[in-house]
């Protein structure tokens, strides 16, 4: 019997290191980042954002419907609607992907003319186009998202829209502390002082680097 408190006591040691050993991005932005911090996982994130507004819709989406398509559209900058990044675009797909691979169709839209298109920005789906392109597409909802990006927080907001009435049926708002890496899909990345334009604060050097490198 009194092994067993040891065990555990073990345990948990091996699993906090494993923990550690793989970092979270969840970490991001906090105390615990120099130890437990890591680069996000874009595609995870898209699939988890399909996810949500999947789950919320009363009564909810049809899958394998291809004459009812879900349409993704290419997150845009909060500040200003026309304007989007290599984020918006990439980011679009990841989410697109987590909608197919639950069995839902998506369509293609970059091609119909109800959507405003510009060379190397995507497409973009503005409010007032919902209602004019309801009956062209037929699609079961629209998912629009806007981005904020503040130092290296970026607020999310991605919305599933219904195009007939224009009203919002999901919605998925997170709040994300960027790597280096996803902070270059917005064409910044941190400061190394030797570049005096990156305006983006490093985190902290990690501990768990030091110890092991």
């Amino acid at each position: 019997m009194p092994m067993f408190p040891q065990v555990y006591r073990v345990f948990g040691m091996l699993l906090f290191v494993l923990v550690l050993l793989n970092g979270c991005s969840d970490f991001n932005g906090t105390r615990l980042e120099p130890v437990l911090g890591d680069d996000i996982d874009l595609v995870e994130m898209g699939d988890k954002v399909a996810q949500n507004l999947i789950s919320q819709p009363l009564p909810p989406l049809v899958p394998h419907q291809a004459d009812q398509p879900i349409l993704v559209t290419t997150l845009v900058n909060n500040d200003k609607l026309t304007d989007t990044t290599t984020f918006g675009r990439s980011f679009q797909n990841n989410i697109a992907a987590g909608f197919v691979k639950r069995g839902y169709a998506v369509k293609e839209i970059k091609l119909r003319q109800n959507v405003l298109v510009e060379l190397h920005k995507g497409e973009f789906m503005l409010t007032r186009n919902l209602a004019e392109m309801a009956p062209v597409q037929r699609a079961q909802a629209v998912v629009v998202g806007t981005y904020t990006l503040v130092n290296r927080v970026l607020y999310l907001s991605v919305r599933l829209v219904a195009p007939s009435s224009q009203s919002i049926r999901a919605v998925h708002e997170e709040k994300i502390y960027l790597d280096d890496n996803t902070l270059r899909l917005f064409g910044f990345k941190f400061a190394d002082g030797a570049d005096s334009d990156a305006v983006i604060t490093p985190p902290q050097p990690s501990i768990l680097d030091s110890i092991l490198y």
